[in-house]
């Protein structure tokens, strides 16, 4: 079943709708949110907190990139999960690492994710990354969206993972000397 008959399900409001987008979106969700989060448990959780955030959100909404809008909305919720569990603790897996990452480049306090949400970063950060060459953007995205890990990416994009530590500072360089020049830092 496509996006767009999945949409019409859940505005119908038949509950076939979660079904479906389970079948086919299911495992990629699962796979966003185990970047975050190390226990299955959580992740499990969380994809259950998914279905119904969409039951809830579609309508009002109607998504042109189901699967985009579903990795967003477990992103959101397993960074939330991941939060909550670290509250007091700090560091330890590829999410806290690279919150840091991102946080020495776009500060923001203590939840780099907060000022990436705030409407003119993002608006300069989807700007800066339409500059970027196709494999600079997918290294950056797959880092800090999906939480890749660095040897993850190394072996995706056919690089050692040196290169790959490399070019991302460089991205997070010239992310900073960016939102400098566009007065957002």
């Amino acid at each position: 079943m496509d996006d767009a008959a999945i949409v019409a399900l859940f505005w119908a409001r038949s509950e076939s709708a979660i079904r479906e987008a389970d079948k086919r979106y299911g495992p990629y969700c699962t796979a966003v949110a185990g970047r975050i989060l190390p226990d299955p448990e959580d992740t499990r959780e969380c994809l259950n907190d998914l279905w119904l955030a969409a039951w809830r959100s579609i309508p009002p909404q109607r998504p042109g990139n189901l699967r985009t809008y579903l990795g967003k909305l477990m992103r959101n919720l397993a960074l939330t999960r991941w939060r909550e569990t670290h509250r007091e603790k700090r560091g330890g897996g590829e999410a806290a690492l690279a919150l840091e990452e991102l946080a020495a480049c776009v500060g923001g306090g203590p939840e780099p994710e907060r000022a990436l949400d705030a409407l003119a970063l993002r608006e300069a950060l989807n700007r800066w990354l339409a500059g970027l060459p196709l494999r600079d953007r997918q290294l950056f995205v797959n880092r800090y969206f999906y939480v890749c890990s660095v040897p993850e990416l190394a072996e995706k994009a056919g690089m050692s993972r040196e290169n790959v530590n490399s070019t991302l500072y460089r991205l997070r360089k010239k992310l900073r000397d960016y939102l400098e020049k566009e007065d957002l830092l």
